[in-house]
């Protein structure tokens, strides 16, 4: 018998809508790949991450939009998966926790791994989105400034995310210092 593994390196390109549903496709890019969906354009960004293309990555939690475990960036701002509806995303461009790393890990992934952070894990990919959000708009945050992460951790790990985001904002200081060094 022949099994397929539950997570593909790459995911399946999604289906192309016909001429006749042009007018209906939803043209977007997820992780720097171009696709097209034509399918029911209420259906949350998040089953069409996970069950469609199968990037578990994002994970569902509670469906409401109050615990993050679904975080995306969209166009480059942390957005709830479970409530941002396929119709809205035209021309859009989708990073999820599988597309974060370019080439190196992201400084936020990098600092996760440093510090220890996750305990059961299933938050975390939410919080790192959400945190390479804060990170991108304030370089160097503060307590406050994490504090105003709305995500959630079953496990209570806050201490140890705090920690890894200021570790991220050395981390993308010091890369930042390497690539000036050099000519």
């Amino acid at each position: 018998m022949q099994t397929t593994p539950a997570h593909p390196a790459k995911p399946p390109a999604a289906p192309t809508a016909s001429k006749a549903d042009d007018e209906k496709a939803v043209a977007l890019r997820i992780n720097g790949r171009p696709y097209s969906f034509d399918g029911d354009d209420t259906m949350p960004l998040l089953w069409y991450l996970r069950d469609v293309l199968r990037l578990t990555g994002t994970k569902f939690g509670c469906g409401i939009g109050a615990c993050g475990a679904c975080t995306v960036l969209v166009d480059g701002k942390a957005q709830r998966a479970c409530l941002m509806p396929m119709k809205a995303l035209a021309k859009r461009e989708v990073t999820t926790i599988e597309g974060l790393a370019n080439g190196e890990l992201h400084p936020v992934q990098q600092a996760w791994i440093e510090i220890d952070v996750p305990q059961c894990g299933y938050c975390q990919a939410g919080q790192i989105i959400a945190a390479a959000d804060l990170l991108k708009r304030t370089p160097n945050p503060n307590d406050d400034d994490i504090g105003r992460i709305s995500n959630l951790c079953r496990c209570g790990t806050y201490p140890r995310i705090r920690k890894a985001i200021k570790r991220a904002a050395e981390i993308t200081k010091e890369r930042a210092a390497h690539e000036g060094g050099k000519s």
